[in-house]
């Protein structure tokens, strides 16, 4: 069990550091996933994590910043959204299909990492994390293929791997089940609104009012 603060995001004391880089995961999920870069590796894949542990403040300024149209927003097709006539309830809708709250993003649980393969991209071309990727043509379909046959013998899953309404189906997102699912069951409305306290967080107003709903849409996935 991990505390709350580790659980919102607000400490990385059950962090470790992956390799040389500044990716951290707990100490279980590092290990399994080292040892899926080495069967990657064998299969002919140079598997690397493109995101790992984020902290509050960082997801706090990602959703800030969507929220008052500082950062693009996402419509369910991956097209910009010109967000400035939009109510605080439209706006929230259309950013927690992308991005996380913050203090409930997987990504603060250090069990969840984005993954994919460098060595596939093409020159001149950075990565988007989309869909489009990691579909049929996409630069990542072979990578994402392997991982559909390979992830669960590591311990891994993907949380986003089908739409149910709420979060967008993100192919490169991967949860390490014995970890994710101890923070699925830890984290509630009520930890998640007590991270809150003293914190500037747009649009909080409306999400709080309407938390009941939130909740299961778009943080209690508890997929299978």
């Amino acid at each position: 069990m991990i505390s709350h603060e580790m659980l919102t995001g607000r400490s990385d004391a059950h962090l470790v550091t992956l390799g040389e880089g500044p990716h951290r995961l707990q100490k279980a999920a590092a290990g399994a996933f080292a040892e899926m870069q080495k069967a990657a590796a064998q299969a002919g894949f140079n598997l690397q994590p493109a995101s790992t542990f984020r902290d509050f403040s960082r997801q706090r300024a990602i959703w800030n910043g969507k929220f008052r149209g500082e950062r693009p927003v996402l419509d369910k097709n991956s097209q910009p959204v010109d967000i400035s006539t939009l109510s605080a309830a439209e706006r929230c809708e259309l950013i927690l299909r992308w991005s996380a709250l913050p203090g409930a993003s997987r990504h603060h649980w250090g069990s969840d990492l984005d993954v994919y393969d460098p060595s596939l991209l093409p020159e001149g071309r950075t990565l988007q994390l989309e869909p489009w990727e990691y579909e049929e043509n996409g630069y990542f379909h072979r990578l994402n293929l392997w991982m559909s046959a390979h992830m669960e013998a590591f311990g891994f899953y993907r949380p986003f791997a089908q739409d149910r309404g709420g979060v967008a189906v993100e192919p490169w997102h991967l949860s390490y089940r014995p970890l994710a699912q101890q923070c699925e069951s830890q984290l509630t409305p009520e930890v998640l609104i007590s991270a809150w306290q003293g914190q500037d967080i747009a649009g909080s107003d409306w999400v709080i009012s309407e938390i009941a709903t939130i909740f299961p849409r778009f943080i209690a996935l508890n997929p299978t």
